[in-house]
């Protein structure tokens, strides 16, 4: 890979601040709580649907960022992307369908994230809604499991917003603590 100069930065250094950050996205998306705790289903669908809205966070944090933020917005949304195909294909999708398959995926992903977006302006109900109407659940369940979630959203923003832009850039994400009584 050339390490050509971007913006006075070496590019190496953004794609590997992306990874840091796309790995910690994933980290917390993988926590048992969301599971045993917060009604997720511990399925491809419900995995998918916290990874979508841990990523939605952080995506939101660095549009606010703008500037250079922009630019590792972006790559981070690429990395979730060759995430999804990598699973596509380990769920067994041939190679001649997975290029249709991630069509689909990016443009009912994009959608997700916008409505959330949109959602989460208008306030942490909206937002509830959102998620619940995005889970594999049975209404009542989606219901409480998205209110639980639009909570910690809600939070999770106001942390990651309070997080200097410095330590984002260099890959770091301060999530909150997750519990199981909340």
């Amino acid at each position: 890979m050339p390490l050509l100069p971007r913006a006075g930065r070496p590019l190496w250094r953004k794609e590997k601040a992306s990874q840091k950050l796309y790995d910690a996205i994933v980290a917390q998306a993988r926590l048992p709580v969301f599971y045993q705790d917060y009604g997720v289903p511990d399925t491809l669908e419900g995995r998918f649907a916290v990874l979508s809205l841990n990523l939605f966070a952080v995506l939101h944090r660095l549009k606010a960022e703008g500037g250079e933020a922009l630019a590792v917005s972006q790559e981070l949304a690429d990395r979730f992307k060759d995430d999804m195909e990598t699973v596509l294909r380990e769920l067994g999708v041939s190679d001649l369908r997975v290029p249709k398959a991630m069509r689909a995926l990016a443009a009912s992903s994009a959608a997700l994230l916008k409505g959330y977006a949109r959602a989460f302006a208008a306030g942490e109900a909206q937002l509830a809604r959102a998620i619940a109407a995005a889970l594999p659940l049975s209404r009542e369940a989606a219901g409480a499991a998205g209110t639980r979630l639009a909570h910690y959203v809600s939070e999770c923003i106001r942390s990651l917003e309070a997080e200097p832009y410095s330590a984002i850039r260099a890959g770091v994400l301060s999530f909150p603590r997750l519990s199981a009584s909340r």
